[in-house]
């Protein structure tokens, strides 16, 4: 791991890393997070009874959405014309949670691991403010990068995570 931040020029501004002479490489992340919520709320999300419709549905665009625009919301992203973007919302009656997994995939100068992130941030903010009618105590947690591939510093993976629901050599297959 390098002590250096890219983002920071010698005098310690902000700055947008330049990356017009690095090669362009296939780039994958994968990010997760978790909204931990009342056991009734999970099981409504299930039997698709709340009021403002299908919550997982909603989520899963929003965070599809989410990640073509992150150069938006994170100020020193560079625009990346993204391959695709999957987003897999897993009801958890056991935490009781809904799991969310995000990858998102190009072929770019620079990695796609905040994509993943947003993506992951959004759909659970945005499940997060279909249920709060009923639920204003869920939690939006742990939002994390688990894997990322491609690029200089090459191939990731955080220690401790389950394999990814869409492994990182196969085709995202949704959105």
């Amino acid at each position: 791991m390098s002590d250096r931040l890219t983002h920071l020029d010698a005098q310690g501004r902000a700055r947008m890393v330049n990356v017009g002479e690095k090669a362009v490489t296939h780039r994958v992340a994968v990010a997760r997070c978790e909204v931990q919520m009342a056991a009734e709320t999970l099981e409504r999300i299930a039997q698709g009874t709340l009021p403002k419709g299908d919550v997982l549905a909603t989520a899963r665009l929003a965070g599809i959405q989410a990640a073509k625009r992150t150069d938006e919301w994170i100020p020193l992203c560079h625009t990346l014309p993204l391959d695709g973007v999957s987003i897999e919302l897993t009801p958890d009656p056991a935490g009781p949670c809904v799991r969310i997994e995000a990858r998102a995939e190009v072929h770019a100068k620079t990695g796609v691991e905040m994509e993943a992130l947003v993506a992951v941030s959004a759909a659970a903010l945005t499940l997060y403010d279909m249920c709060k009618a009923v639920d204003r105590a869920m939690l939006v947690q742990a939002v994390r990068l688990v894997q990322k591939s491609g690029g200089r510093s090459g191939d990731w993976r955080r220690a401790g995570e389950p394999e990814t629901v869409v492994p990182l050599g196969a085709s995202p297959g949704g959105g």
